[in-house]
């Protein structure tokens, strides 16, 4: 059955991801990526032009697909523990964000998309700025210094996850450690910006 130019656009997406986060950019080829996806890899060049293209738009639209699920209200900062919890659920069913912005970060290239993330982020920061001003969460630490430390808490896990099983002597599919995980990540970002577990009121 012929396939539709969508279908063969997605199928060469998610082939490329999977390229991408176990090899980077760099680490392989345009022969690749379309042998994984059952596409002549015309098709790859006809479509997005070359591999690095390609690259930004996987990584693009995972972040996109990202902000949708953890903030699908929009950005509202009364529970930071909850916006880490969400993060770290994400995260858990797509591991392969993690790699890709390492890959990112290694590759040497000016960051993908950097103009609107900039902008997204400064949002982000924003908003957590407001949730100070607002008493919601804690004024002491810098708002961007905050959402870099919540990101992190909760997508380290599985930016290195061999880091995780050396410390906590658990690997992640042992019964009850993920949830075990998610609720430390929660908690963690409560206190941080100054809540208890249960409240938002912000420790002065």
């Amino acid at each position: 059955m012929k396939r539709t130019a969508e279908e063969t656009r997605h199928r060469l997406r998610t082939a490329a991801t999977a390229e991408f986060a176990e090899f980077g950019a760099d680490g392989t080829t345009v022969t690749r990526i379309a042998a994984r996806a059952g596409v002549n890899k015309e098709r790859l060049y006809a479509y997005f032009g070359d591999k690095d293209t390609l690259f930004d738009e996987v990584l693009t639209e995972a972040l996109e697909e990202l902000s949708r699920v953890v903030a699908p209200d929009g950005l509202k900062f009364d529970d930071l523990g909850e916006f880490a919890g969400r993060t770290f659920d994400y995260y858990g069913q797509h591991p392969e964000l993690a790699r890709l912005l390492q890959w990112e970060g290694l590759r040497g290239a000016p960051p993908v998309n950097a103009t609107a993330r900039v902008a997204h982020y400064g949002r982000k920061v924003a908003a957590a700025a407001q949730a100070q001003r607002d008493g919601v969460i804690n004024s002491r630490i810098d708002p961007g210094h905050l959402m870099f430390m919540i990101i992190g808490l909760a997508a380290w896990w599985y930016s290195v996850p061999q880091l995780a099983v050396m410390l906590t002597g658990a690997e992640a599919d042992t019964a009850g450690e993920q949830a075990k995980r998610r609720a430390f990540v929660v908690e963690a970002a409560q206190r941080l910006t100054g809540a208890t577990t249960g409240t938002n009121s912000p420790t002065r």
